[in-house]
């Protein structure tokens, strides 16, 4: 891809994307909606996907954001309903779709039929954070939709490893397909574990900021590649290093997770608004190779495929979340009963994405005897067909189907209550950690600052309960609310007058820049406390 379509790309992705906030169509839909659009506008440039781009450069680092946000120990805690369709579901879809297909399709052989389920089996970790956030699901299942996203790729894409093998004639078996799965399991967690441990070492000990958000920007490229050569899994990795990374967060200095945060949000938000409008440039790549299968026939297979791709998760997902508990007595005296309708939200939750148009465009064009892969073209299309039909059928009526149901979500008050008893422990012993100090005459200072330092901590203490308390009669602001609004006033008022004094010449601009990140500093401080 040359540099001008490359920025026409970026920079229309990121302008839907924008707009798509002041909207209430979630960005993702937005974004494949406009691409189709443009994709055959006169003189749109030709965009084509490129595997070798979307694994190794743009999956990684999504990944890696994916699980440095997501809890390690919330994880740990739905580990059964996370390993049953990250690893479960993905195996049954490939086959479930795959005999499908084979039975739909006339000429299509089996070992092809299930290259296609292998491909658009996987949900898609971009499209399912994406919604999730936006409808605000309960945070149970954002963790198991979470969970199955990070790790259902690396048990896709070695599905289809083994279903392409023997379609081009380099032969697989059952105890091969399960040998390579283990290993590519085994050995993708394996490398996670060995780089984890001296990277957060270096993320540690490193003296400066801007050399760990280097480093930052590096890890998720290392543990891909790494695990890829050893012929591991590159995906389980990523997700290995980012959850641990992402668990001992608060052992890095403040000013590079600051840094760090406001580093991935950019890239993350780059790179998921054009990977969504790629997928919707993708239209006439696909149509044109379509030759004989144009028409009628084409789409009869296209909505076949898609209705046993959401079907299949339906037979999968309410089987995993009741047989457990009818089988094992510790379960169910250890977790609360489900209804219904989180395993139906869980099942009409799975988008597809990129990844499968990736691993979809990334079949080759011939088998080992020169033939023709056999339908290649029609792959694409139906693989296409499903990515664009699951994200727009269900992620536009997502929303809706939570408001329906009534699902409970997120009890802010409790979680409201919680953070101001932790705040509140937090402040007794910073306090008495003061007081301790204090009493050291090496640490003897004015009184007036030894307030300053007790209103700071009160401060803290008193900030999350004033969120549940009165509100202003005439503003409608909390007390919270007003401290803040009137702070970033107070600072915004010093700005002005250093920026004045700066176009005085009293102080030169180095000077200037100096004084203004530490009202920054303050105002980001501010800010946290606010949101």
């Amino acid at each position: 891809m040359h540099f001008l379509p490359l920025l026409l790309l970026v920079a229309g992705s990121v302008i839907v994307a924008g707009a798509a906030r002041r909207t209430p169509v979630p960005a993702p839909l937005l974004l494949v909606a406009v691409g189709l659009v443009v994709s055959y506008l006169p003189g749109v440039p030709h965009y084509e996907l490129d595997p070798e781009i979307v694994l190794p450069l743009i999956l990684p680092p999504l990944l890696y954001t994916a699980a440095g946000d997501s809890s390690y120990l919330d994880l740990r805690a739905q580990l059964r309903p996370v390993a049953l369709l990250s690893v479960g579901y993905v195996l049954f879809a490939t086959l479930a779709v795959g005999w499908a297909a084979y039975l739909i399709v006339p000429g299509l052989p089996l070992p092809a039929a299930l290259v296609l389920g292998a491909v658009v089996a996987p949900p898609d970790a971009v499209a399912a954070t994406a919604v999730a956030r936006r409808v605000g699901l309960p945070s149970r299942i954002t963790t198991i939709l979470q969970g199955e996203s990070l790790v259902n790729d690396a048990t896709a894409i070695t599905a289809y490893r083994v279903a392409l093998a023997a379609t081009i004639g380099e032969g697989a078996s059952w105890t091969g397909a399960i040998v390579e799965f283990l290993v590519a399991a085994v050995g993708g967690v394996a490398v996670g574990l060995l780089l984890m441990v001296p990277i957060h070492w270096l993320r540690t000990h490193l003296e400066e900021a801007l050399l760990k958000n280097t480093l930052s920007l590096l890890i998720p490229f290392v543990a891909y590649g790494l695990a890829e050569w050893v012929h591991a899994s590159g995906v389980l990795a990523v997700v290995v290093v980012g959850l641990y990374l992402g668990h001992r967060n608060w052992q890095v200095d403040f000013a590079t997770r600051l840094q760090e945060e406001a580093v991935w949000k950019m890239v993350a938000f780059l790179l998921e608004s054009a990977v969504f409008a790629l997928i919707g440039l993708q239209l006439p790549v696909v149509l044109e190779g379509l030759g004989e299968y144009e028409g009628l026939r084409a789409g009869w297979y296209a909505v076949a495929v898609f209705l046993v791709v959401v079907a299949s998760r339906f037979v999968w997902v309410y089987p995993a979340t009741f047989l457990p508990r009818l089988l094992s007595e510790r379960i169910r005296g250890r977790e609360d009963n489900p209804t219904w309708k989180g395993p139906f939200v869980v099942a009409w939750a799975g988008m597809r994405g990129v990844v499968s148009l990736a691993i979809a465009f990334s079949i080759p064009l011939t088998v080992n005897d020169g033939d023709d892969f056999p339908e290649r073209n029609l792959i694409l299309f139906l693989t296409f067909t499903t990515v664009i039909g699951t994200l727009v059928i269900q992620g536009l009526t997502l929303p809706p189907l939570i408001r329906l149901l009534k699902l409970p979500g997120r009890d802010q008050r409790a979680e409201t209550l919680a953070e101001a008893n932790a705040q509140a422990q937090a402040s007794r012993a910073a306090e008495a950690r003061l007081d301790e100090l204090l009493a050291n005459e090496r640490n003897e200072l004015p009184p007036p600052l030894v307030d300053r330092l007790h209103t700071v901590l009160e401060r803290r203490r008193n900030a999350v309960w004033e969120r549940l308390g009165a509100v202003n009669p005439v503003t409608g602001e909390s007390v919270d609310d007003t401290y803040s609004r009137l702070s970033r006033e107070m600072i915004g008022a010093e700005r002005h007058v250093f920026v004045k004094l700066r176009d005085g010449r009293y102080i030169d601009d180095e000077m200037l820049r100096t004084l203004l990140r530490r009202l920054d500093l303050e105002e980001a401080a501010v800010y946290r406390e606010a949101s």
